[in-house]
């Protein structure tokens, strides 16, 4: 009979499935939905444009934050990490990688959006795979950081998983999350602001209304917010006050992007939605737009 792993410090029984069960569901739907919109790109032809290649760059990344997901319910269940030191690392790097990527590809189609609706130039396939590229790299350089001294990587509260460590507070920390909330929160929250504002202006003027410009913002400040305030109180105080169940909350609000993303990136895109339904039930889409619009 195999013995129960003791529960982790600060989490009752019912605490522990909880947590592992909303992450278990936020893995499953988020990895469904997005793999519908990778496989409906590559199947469906309309669906083949360099606006949507930056979709896919989102859905890619988000794939990537499920799997970390179903790997940490996979150890929330079991109550402890089976995977060791190394293992811990990896999985920090790789949850880091993803979600950076998924922001900053995010910002690739505000910057496609304005110059689609605001300057009338097309996206050509050089730049949205050079924007794709780089979107990954620069996530990859970042996520790297912690590997190589810069921030460091350790247990989440349940320590079931692998995050950031934040529990330290010391300049290393404070140094590198300084650089990071500039680099990959505020400058990409400012271009998205500005450019669907610009955006917003241009479809007030003519009257038609494409989508809600403020949708991917929102999606960016709810789902990373919390996190980010978590991690910069972390920088001024010790936050280990705050029971952990308390500071599982922002994790687990952040892994709700894969899903959010999808309903506004590919469902919430007429043109991607189209596509998607044609993949599903055979039905050839009647207009290709070439745009990445939403509702």
């Amino acid at each position: 009979m195999v013995t129960a792993h003791p529960l982790p410090e600060g989490f009752t029984e019912i605490e522990v499935f909880a947590i592992g069960t909303a992450l278990l569901v936020e893995a499953l739907l988020g990895f469904c939905l997005n793999g519908l919109t990778i496989i409906s790109f590559r199947k469906i032809k309309e669906l083949r444009t360099p606006s949507n290649l930056l979709v896919l760059s989102i859905a890619l990344a988000d794939c990537g934050i499920c799997i970390n997901a179903f790997i940490a319910a996979f150890s929330s269940f079991l109550r402890y990490w089976p995977y060791g030191s190394d293992g811990c690392q990896i999985h920090g790097f790789h949850g880091f990688l993803t979600a950076l990527a998924s922001i900053s590809s995010s910002v690739a189609v505000a910057w496609d959006r304005y110059h689609h609706y605001c300057t009338r130039s097309r996206l050509q396939w050089s730049t949205a795979a050079s924007m794709m590229v780089f979107a990954w790299l620069f996530a990859a350089f970042w996520a790297v950081m912690p590997l190589v001294g810069w921030g460091e990587y350790d247990y989440e509260p349940l320590r079931t998983c692998c995050t950031l460590d934040y529990s330290k507070g010391d300049r290393n920390y404070v140094t590198f999350l300084l650089a990071l909330s500039i680099f990959n929160f505020m400058i990409p929250g400012f271009i998205m602001l500005t450019a669907y504002q610009s955006v917003h202006q241009k479809f007030r003027k003519t009257g038609h209304y494409k989508f809600n410009t403020g949708l991917p913002l929102k999606t960016l400040v709810i789902c990373w917010g919390p996190y980010c305030l978590l991690c910069s109180y972390a920088a001024v105080e010790n936050v280990m006050f705050i029971p952990p169940k308390y500071r599982m909350i922002p994790a687990l609000i952040a892994k709700t992007v894969p899903t959010v993303d999808a309903f506004v990136y590919a469902l919430g895109n007429e043109n991607y939605r189209g596509g998607i339904w044609q993949f599903l039930t055979g039905q050839k889409i009647e207009k290709a737009e070439v745009d990445n619009k939403t509702k």
